[in-house]
């Protein structure tokens, strides 16, 4: 099984992936004239200014969705791997694709916006939507969302839940099948209660397990401030490299440094508009700001953290493949949470394990909730002519089931797996926002006109030439919705 899957992983994750990446990153950040720092100060007030509704969440309730599906054991496990095996350098790369990922994240979610429609009394939207109605290819569409289905509903969630049992049996000693257990009772908890309960949950859990989180990042670094100035040359150096140590890992580096990059932001992949497309806003440029800015908070801020725990303390191993071991602080110690546990038990000894423990319980717990939401939107999308109710409650426990299983398997099989799902969604939707280039643009455009003319921005599809946007259409036809939207 392992070996299948590392075969798929070496098709899908190849160069080509890597500096597509980048390369379209970078795109958007030009074609946008980097949105993503041009707009820094309308994030707050976009932030906390939509309300939600009967059919949709409000835009923070949509960035802290987003959020929970970006910020999981990526930010923990997953970067303590691009460390072993890219080595310090592969931390700038991570940065790298956060900056430039976050104008690819404006356009997805963006266009989830444009083209989400209103099924069941809520909100649905996301990659399989927009390529449909952008594209006018079904096959694509359903192509996009039956990955998807299988990614964020079977492949994924196991990635988490390894994760999250690995760290508890290490902190407390209990076994990874009780954890899973309670993982899955939970979740399930959650789950059958809706969409509007899964982003209750969200809204309260993910602000404050981040902050916990930083602040303790951040205290280790305190008092550590002496060794700060000779990690940040430690991760330049090697990023380019230019370290003697790791010069002649570069291409690792890079290559871990971006797929980490992916895995933890998820810039890009397709998993943002889903959540993007919930909010009730009255301009899809609104909420893809919010979502670029959903990027910078994981990568630049959760990430970062965990990175520089590990490297501040020193607690960390480098064997990168085919290249032998070019560090070892830490024995045989797997990659994985165990690194920044040691780093935290280095500065608060007693406190690191159970820390990092609890931390990622909550981390990965909200992911696989995320998780959760993008099968069942896709799933509506394939049953959206037709009433499967069956196939939601099938998918409820298929997830649950998954959940159970990646949380006493092996951790690099759950982890190659994962990598086959992020992967599969990455391709198919980089390819989809390429081709819908012309109308993200535009949405841009509209809404920075707007701006400049003194208005509180109000989308209108027709007005941009841009067609099969229906909600939209509808919105902007009826006066009486209008002005509930401009206030």
């Amino acid at each position: 099984m392992e070996q299948v899957v590392n075969w798929l992983n070496d098709i899908i994750w190849s160069q080509a992936l890597i500096y597509l990446c980048l390369g379209v990153g970078l795109f958007y950040s030009l074609a946008t004239r980097f949105l993503q720092v041009r707009h820094m100060k309308d994030i707050i007030p976009l932030m906390f200014k939509g309300q939600k509704s009967d059919a949709g969440i409000s835009s923070f309730q949509a960035l802290a969705l987003a959020l929970s599906g970006r910020v999981g054991t990526g930010n923990i496990a997953g970067v303590a791997t691009a460390i072993a095996f890219g080595g310090p350098g592969a931390v700038f790369w991570m940065w790298m694709m956060a900056f430039l990922g976050a104008g690819s994240a404006f356009i997805e979610s963006a266009l989830g916006q444009v083209y989400k429609v209103k099924k069941d009394g809520q909100f649905r939207g996301g990659p399989a939507y927009y390529i449909e109605k952008g594209l006018n290819i079904k096959w694509y569409a359903i192509l996009f969302a039956v990955v998807t289905v299988i990614a964020t509903g079977i492949l994924l969630p196991g990635v988490q839940a390894n994760s999250i049992a690995s760290s508890v049996e290490n902190a407390f000693g209990i076994s990874p099948a009780i954890t899973g257990g309670v993982i899955v009772l939970f979740l399930a908890i959650i789950i059958f209660g809706g969409v509007k309960r899964i982003a209750r949950v969200a809204e309260f859990v993910v602000p404050f397990m981040a902050l916990g989180y930083i602040l303790v990042a951040l205290a280790i670094t305190f008092m550590n401030i002496s060794e700060l100035p000779g990690v940040l040359k430690l991760i330049f150096s090697s990023a380019f490299g230019a370290d003697a140590a790791f010069g002649g890992i570069l291409g690792a580096a890079i290559s871990w440094g971006v797929k980490r990059g992916i895995y933890s932001n998820e810039a890009g992949q397709g998993t943002g508009p889903h959540a993007a497309a919930a909010a009730e806003v009255s301009h899809p440029a609104k909420q893809g700001i919010v979502q670029a800015f959903s990027v910078y908070v994981d990568t630049l801020l959760v990430c970062s953290a965990t990175a520089f725990m590990i490297l501040i303390t020193g607690m960390y191993n480098v064997a990168p493949e085919g290249k032998g071991e070019i560090v070892n602080n830490l024995g045989d110690m797997a990659p994985g949470p165990g690194y920044t546990q040691e780093a935290v038990e280095a500065v608060f000894p007693g406190f690191g394990a159970p820390f990092v423990a609890i931390s990622l319980f909550f981390f990965a717990f909200t992911t696989i909730m995320a998780y959760y939401y993008m099968a069942e939107t896709n799933l509506a999308y394939i049953n959206r002519k037709t009433n499967r109710a069956w196939t939601v409650y099938l998918l409820k426990i298929v997830i649950c089931a998954m959940t159970f299983y990646g949380s006493v398997k092996t951790a690099s099989l759950a982890w190659g797996l994962g990598d086959v799902g992020v992967g599969s969604m990455a391709w198919l939707n980089i390819i989809a926002i390429l081709l819908l280039t012309k109308p993200a643009l535009k949405v841009l455009r509209d809404y920075e006109a707007q701006l400049k003319d003194g208005k509180d921005p109000v989308f209108d599809p027709v007005k941009l030439g841009i067609t099969n946007a229906e909600f939209w259409e509808q919105e902007y036809s009826n006066p009486l919705e209008k002005d509930k939207k401009t206030g």
